[in-house]
């Protein structure tokens, strides 16, 4: 359904986040898909003709440019019972800069290092593709990931410190547990990946296997961990930016954010006529209040 929608440039559906997991996916939450496309602008002249989207495709694509990729919600309600879809609409370019070490933040790579499906692929070149992308964001994560680990570790506490990292470097509204739940539904898979990868590093020197535990060969310089540090800020900041998108084009957005916060922290937003009437005005000060004390905060958490 959503390769048709989006039309013949489609190249790929990547399937990832919860439901893809199986970790404590709530039957009412959204699936979560990358769609890989060749041309942003025919992918959303394709959607407004199949499914009717409530923005223009020129619109659409000009922000999927600036700040990729665009999230928003495909629903089909032909289904019983009907099935959202929270898509991440990237193109092949973007998704092989976004996997590699010129990403211009964690939004890809945070999600595609961890379980994901190769639901859907145009044809065998399309697969390869896609296939190397993600290949390079798992392989990339030791870039990134090496400043947070402890000083032995082994495939399962590598795995569980990228975890770590990447929540630390987003604005989520996770509680406590979370990260223990998706590492046990992933485990299995995988630790299978992660492992080999470490012998791969440790075949290379740049880490030290003693037949038990890997340790870094080379200390994590300063500067490193400085460059580290300014990716995952500058990380959040994009993260930030898109939440303006959502308002664009995201369908019930706002129900959507409400919902999720429900879901994910067992806060309830009660939310007053003016402020779901107007809420970029005046929903402002429960935002803020929200955000400074949001479950991932917490140090109970």
């Amino acid at each position: 359904m959503l390769a048709r929608s989006f039309g013949d440039g489609t190249v790929a559906i990547i399937h990832y986040g919860s439901h893809a997991q199986h970790s404590d996916a709530k039957r009412e939450s959204a699936y979560d898909f990358f769609v890989i496309v060749d041309r942003y602008r025919d992918a959303y002249e394709s959607l407004a003709r199949t499914v009717g989207t409530s923005y223009s495709p020129r619109t659409a694509a000009t922000l999927n440019k600036i700040l990729p990729p665009n999230v928003i919600a495909v629903n089909d309600s032909a289904h019983v019972p009907p099935l959202a879809a929270k898509c991440a609409v990237l193109s092949l370019a973007d998704l092989r800069r976004e996997c590699s070490p010129k990403a211009r933040d964690h939004f890809v790579r945070g999600r595609l290092f961890q379980y994901v499906q190769l639901a859907w692929t145009r044809d065998a070149e399309a697969r390869l593709a896609v296939t190397d992308a993600i290949i390079d964001a798992r392989v990339g994560s030791f870039t990134w990931g090496a400043a947070s680990v402890p000083a032995a570790f082994d495939a399962e506490q590598y795995f569980r410190a990228l975890l770590e990292r990447s929540f630390s470097g987003e604005i989520r509204p996770e509680r406590g547990g979370r990260i223990d739940a998706l590492f046990g539904a992933q485990r299995e898979v995988v630790l299978r990946v992660y492992d080999a990868l470490l012998q791969q590093l440790a075949r290379e020197r740049i880490l030290a296997f003693d037949g038990k535990v890997y340790r870094v060969s080379k200390a994590v310089g300063a500067l490193r961990a400085i460059r580290t540090g300014l990716y995952f800020r500058e990380s959040k900041v994009r993260a930030t930016a898109r939440w303006a998108k959502y308002v664009v084009l995201y369908d019930d957005w706002l129900e959507y954010v409400v919902g999720k916060i429900a879901r994910r922290s067992g806060v309830t937003l009660e939310l007053t006529a003016r402020e779901r009437r107007w809420p970029l005005i005046f929903l402002w000060p429960k935002a803020i209040q929200y955000l400074r004390s949001r479950p991932q905060r917490r140090p109970d958490q």
